[in-house]
């Protein structure tokens, strides 16, 4: 038996790693692969890419989501807040009477197409927060308000609750007929 003439070594490489690479992308390394029997070549070597979650925002191929939560005040009467983006931050512009779930696109701020084409958008989803911690004038504020809407359920406001609220008495009518 003989040798392969090979000599088994560690290297450290460094790795250019483009924009907008994704999990399961590989990056071609070419000529640091294992060296060829008989004096040929190195072979390539491939990264195999894995991209790690990110705190805020989640991807889905180049667009990007992320969860922006707001108060109920900026949620009734509108305003501005401060998004986070790749670039920095940018302001985004909620109107008056914005619900929960409420997705708002901002064009060309997601990830950048490792192949050149387009950017990504990124695309940010409401989430209207209840205040916690009300001292006692807040909470008689919030009352006042709760009455001004027709009680508790706050039908005179609120479509879908009085939808639902309309639903559940449909259900009951049909019941006792």
């Amino acid at each position: 038996m003989h040798g392969h003439g090979r000599v088994e070594k560690t290297k450290t490489l460094s790795v250019k790693i483009p924009a907008g690479v994704d999990t399961g992308d590989r990056i071609r390394l070419s000529g640091e692969g294992e060296a060829g029997e008989h004096g040929a070549p190195a072979g390539d070597l491939y990264v195999q890419v894995q991209v790690k979650q990110h705190a805020i925002f989640e991807r889905e191929g180049n667009n990007l989501y992320c969860e922006v939560p707001i108060n109920f005040a900026m949620a009734a009467l509108g305003g501005e807040i401060e998004v986070p983006t790749l670039d920095g931050r940018v302001n985004l512009k909620v109107p008056g009477e914005t619900q929960t779930g409420k997705l708002f696109r901002m064009r060309g701020k997601g990830v950048k197409s490792v192949r050149g084409g387009a950017q990504g958008d990124l695309l940010c989803r409401v989430v209207v927060e209840t205040p916690v911690g009300l001292n006692d004038k807040q909470k008689q504020l919030l009352k006042e308000l709760q009455e001004s809407f027709g009680g508790p359920t706050g039908e005179n406001n609120s479509p879908r609750s009085k939808s639902f609220f309309d639903g559940v008495k449909k259900f009951f009518d049909d019941l006792t007929r």
